[in-house]
């Protein structure tokens, strides 16, 4: 069924296309995570590349995996209200120049990224 693939495309892995900038030049990365579900995954051929998202839950972390094309870039969000808990590679996120950040609706913060291959944990101590 379409209507499932695209809710779990877009809604539990969260991987979705920007409408101000169609066809994938810009994506957001925007999982919607259940208490009900430990993980999701999405993957996507886009005319740029491959676009994937996904995320596992174990304990009080969340892993999130984020590929994003060459030449495109993504808003990731994040369900916290500070980078504090964000971590990329191992390192945290504040103040690295590769990512821009802002504040977020609905007590989340989002990271502007560039094309590449990230993976990010945060601990949900926020």
């Amino acid at each position: 069924d379409l209507a499932i693939g695209d809710w779990m495309y877009r809604v539990l892995a969260g991987l979705d296309t920007d409408e101000e900038k169609p066809g994938y030049k810009h994506i957001l990365i925007q999982p919607h995570i259940h208490s009900g579900i430990s993980q999701a995954s999405a993957q996507l051929q886009t005319l740029y590349g491959l676009a994937a998202s996904s995320w596992k839950t174990s304990g009080d972390q969340l892993e999130m995996e984020v590929i994003i094309p060459p030449n495109t870039g993504a808003t990731v969000f994040f369900p916290v209200t500070s980078l504090k808990t964000v971590q990329e590679g191992g390192r945290a996120t504040e103040g690295r120049p590769e990512f821009q950040y802002h504040q977020a609706d609905k007590g989340r913060v989002a990271l502007e990224i560039g094309s590449g291959n990230y993976h990010f944990t945060i601990k949900s101590a926020d």
